[in-house]
């Protein structure tokens, strides 16, 4: 995504322009007193304006954005209760980083990572470290620096004069990998998709690795289809390396959104902490944790893993504070909305929400398949969400075709092409998430199957530049 360009070096507006921009009734009084201008775009005003102008024009504007809860492209949460939303007001107000002033705050911090550490098998929940971070994105990054830094640590005779970490990861990574070793200067290596296989091989990650290996990243749902990747046999293959190299490489499991959906509907699959080489594990409170963005996880073993020397201890406003957050300062409301959603739902509350959502994506994937113009690659029965491509048969149109005449409806529905090496493979990718109903489930049928004809009566795909194709990697 292109950083933003200010006005784009567009034309400044005739002043009868501005004046027209402000409907008369946005007035304090009288909707027949002359309204001189509205006020500029890209350049402070000279003045105030009344906050209920303020608001409309703001508002008026936003109606042009989709709307969110037919974004079928991101897994970020677009519904929660009212309730929520009252708490979440309540407490936008305090900043997350003043413990010493708001310590409830940081006690329903301290609670959501305890529970996360029993939720996900730590060997023993009350020592294991965590935090609450913006999202899975800095989660990741804490870790990636973890890694990196026990790695030092164990070579410190020869880093960093000679030698150069590297980390290993399936080429369906999420973004923010990627983001991590430019920043942090790491390698990255990854293993590249094959055939039908659209995320990382243990064999083929164990291969990769060396002595400058800092860790594997194994995905437990993979952006791209939804689908986990192997944790129990990646480990395994990094067990086997170990015994034939002495390398002991550990694993870092972005579980951004499977690791709040396997506990609760795949609760034999063993991915976490009962893994030995398991060092690190984050997720997206904003994704199926069921909060509003952004809040993230970010949990270690114990405090073996995260090393002292990267936790601070800031005296600050009258408090000893220990931090590892990339951020300083953002508002405790979404951590309380977290808590209060864990309140609320509790184990059997997530598995019921997580299971609606799975068998709801379970549905409209075979309803993808019925239409026979589609072949599935995943059926959402991982993370609740699904990958399809058109069926080899179908000339007339693709997917960028799909994806552009369902957004006339209102629909976002993501197409993209996958990367290396199935470059060669574009698919449409259905995220279901709360709130997103058997309802309007069936109304995407209905929109799909009115668009359908006209798609078939084309004389080839019009989207002929795949080169834009993009993950939508939320």
């Amino acid at each position: 995504m292109p950083l933003h360009q200010g006005s784009h070096g567009k034309p400044a507006p005739s002043e009868e322009h501005r004046r027209l921009a402000l409907n008369p009734f946005f007035g304090e009084a009288d909707p027949t007193a002359p309204m001189v201008a509205a006020p500029p775009t890209h350049v402070l005003p000279d003045g105030p304006l009344p906050p209920a102008t303020a608001y409309r024009l703001v508002h008026d504007e936003l109606m042009l954005d989709g709307n969110s809860r037919l974004n079928l492209a991101t897994f970020v949460t677009t519904w929660m209760e009212p309730q929520a939303g009252v708490l979440m007001a309540e407490c936008r107000d305090k900043n997350m980083i003043d413990k010493d002033e708001y310590p409830r705050t940081a006690e329903l911090e301290r609670r959501c990572t305890a529970m996360l550490a029993d939720l996900w098998n730590a060997p023993d929940p009350s020592t294991a470290v965590g935090c609450s971070t913006t999202g899975s994105s800095e989660a990741c990054m804490l870790a990636g620096m973890a890694l990196k830094r026990r790695w030092a640590a164990r070579n410190s005779e020869r880093y960093p004069a000679s030698a150069r970490p590297n980390l290993v990861m399936g080429v369906n990574v999420q973004v923010c990998w990627e983001k991590f070793c430019t920043f942090w200067e790491v390698e990255p290596r990854q293993v590249p998709m094959e055939g039908e296989r659209f995320h990382l091989d243990p064999q083929a990650a164990a291969e990769l690795c060396d002595e400058n290996t800092i860790g594997v990243v194994g995905i437990l749902g993979s952006t791209f289809d939804g689908s986990y990747e192997p944790i129990a046999e990646l480990c395994a293959a990094l067990d086997d390396l170990q015994e034939r190299t002495g390398l002991d490489i550990p694993v870092h499991v972005d579980g951004a959104s499977g690791a709040m959906v396997a506990p609760f509907l795949d609760p034999d699959l063993v991915w976490d902490f009962r893994l030995p080489r398991v060092s690190s594990i984050n997720t997206s409170g904003h994704k199926y944790g069921l909060v509003y963005p952004g809040v993230g996880w970010a949990l270690w073993r114990s405090p073996a893993e995260l090393p002292e020397e990267l936790v601070f201890r800031v005296n600050y406003l009258g408090g000893d504070m220990p931090t590892f957050a990339l951020n300083f300062s953002r508002p405790g409301a979404q951590v309380v909305a977290q808590y209060y959603t864990f309140l609320r739902l509790g184990r059997e509350g997530y598995r019921a929400v997580q299971q609606a959502s799975r068998d709801i994506a379970g549905r409209l994937a075979g309803e993808f398949e019925a239409l026979e113009d589609f072949r599935l690659l995943t059926r959402g029965d991982e993370l609740p969400v699904f990958a399809v491509t058109t069926d080899p048969g179908v000339k007339a149109y693709d997917v960028f075709d799909v994806s552009r005449r369902l957004r006339e409806r209102g629909w976002l529905v993501p197409a993209y092409t996958f990367p290396a090496n199935r470059q060669d493979l574009s698919v449409l990718r259905v995220v279901c998430r709360n709130g997103f109903s058997s309802d309007l489930a069936e109304l995407l049928m209905d929109d799909l199957r009115d668009l359908l004809p006209e798609l078939r009566s084309q004389k080839h795909p019009l989207s002929r530049e795949k080169g834009p194709g993009t993950a939508f990697h939320h």
